[in-house]
């Protein structure tokens, strides 16, 4: 039940920063941070041409986790099979420290992420979140 509560609370703490997301910076931050590798492109259109380290971005927002033709690990799979749909709050809590969001979300110590990169900056969290809202249909 701790778990749960802090979850909620580190989700809750992360949408009060949706309000000063902006998608425009987050451009800019996705391709300094996160296009090593990540993409973002939608069938053969490289929207964002990146990396293939990680998944494909095109559609995070509103999606299950683990549910694209990637080789997620375990513990996103366990994340996906256990209802997780990203949206912006989870985005910007997940990008903090990938390892420790699944671990509260899954309630399991040994949950690991294949992401290692950790986000510290809020502000840069909250604008990654809302450039990827504008590939989702969310915005």
């Amino acid at each position: 039940m701790i778990r749960i509560a802090a979850l909620a609370a580190m989700t809750l703490f992360a949408t009060s920063a949706l309000a000063d997301g902006d998608a425009a910076k987050g451009e800019g931050t996705f391709a300094k941070r996160c296009k090593t590798c990540h993409s973002i492109y939608n069938g053969d259109n490289d929207i964002v041409k990146g990396g293939k380290i990680g998944p494909n971005l095109f559609g995070v927002i509103g999606r299950s986790a683990a549910s694209t033709d990637f080789k997620y690990g375990d513990s996103a799979k366990a994340a996906g099979e256990k209802g997780l749909v990203w949206d912006q709050a989870q985005i910007i809590t997940y990008l903090e420290d990938p390892k420790a969001f699944l671990v509260e979300y899954l309630g399991d110590s040994k949950a690991r992420s294949k992401m290692a990169f950790k986000l510290r900056d809020e502000g840069d969290r909250a604008d990654i979140a809302a450039y990827l809202a504008t590939f989702s249909g969310t915005n």
